[in-house]
């Protein structure tokens, strides 16, 4: 999931770009299904989303959604970011999920949070490392991860379906979260990222 949105929801970004339209428009005028469009028009909203204001200089706004493999969890995802000197620091995401019935409302918000925290990181960061010895990579002060300074808010909107199957939130972030980030990223500087990670010195400049 993870490697396949990235590049879905990327290039349904670039696509938007080239129809000359907003990307949570675009989406929504090519989506059949009225739970993920409700998912999505959830993020939008929730995330104050403003057609026309993706970001600039340095700051960006992004925007991805997917519907995970086997639990059929709807997940859209908004991530405000700020790029500056080499690094990125993620200031606010809005995650809107639809997984059917909902069991336990702060069970799926944490699921979708740690989700999104484990995507990102491995979005921005994560890989091992080597050298003419080896794997150079071999403790958490020689591996990349997205540390607590960087974490960012975290908002969740949670769509109730009392008359559908309660279908889970595990990993259902984690499919949005790198394409709404490289999508931000875009928007805050012109750059379209293609490889992860994206600060791992993998992008292609």
């Amino acid at each position: 999931a993870f490697m396949n949105v990235f590049a879905i929801e990327s290039f349904m970004d670039e696509l938007a770009l080239a129809a000359g339209a907003d990307p949570v428009a675009f989406r929504l005028r090519h989506l059949a299904d009225a739970r993920m469009r409700a998912v999505l028009r959830a993020a939008a909203e929730k995330a104050d989303w403003q057609a026309g204001q993706l970001g600039g200089n340095g700051r960006g706004r992004g925007v991805a959604l997917a519907q995970y493999k086997n639990r059929q969890t709807r997940t859209a995802v908004v991530v405000d970011l700020r790029a500056a000197d080499g690094d990125v620091v993620l200031e606010r995401v809005v995650i809107a999920a639809d997984a059917g019935q909902i069991i336990n409302p702060d069970g799926l918000s944490n699921q979708l949070e740690g989700g999104f925290v484990q995507a990102a990181s491995q979005a921005l960061y994560e890989q091992v490392t080597w050298d003419a010895g080896g794997v150079t990579s071999r403790d958490w002060d020689s591996y990349p991860i997205l540390r607590f300074s960087h974490a960012p808010v975290i908002e969740t909107v949670l769509l109730n379906r009392p008359n559908q199957p309660h279908v889970g939130g595990g990993e259902a972030a984690a499919g949005p979260a790198p394409a709404a980030i490289a999508n931000a990223l875009f928007a805050a500087t012109g750059r379209r990222e293609r490889r992860v990670p994206f600060l791992g010195g993998m992008v292609d400049g």
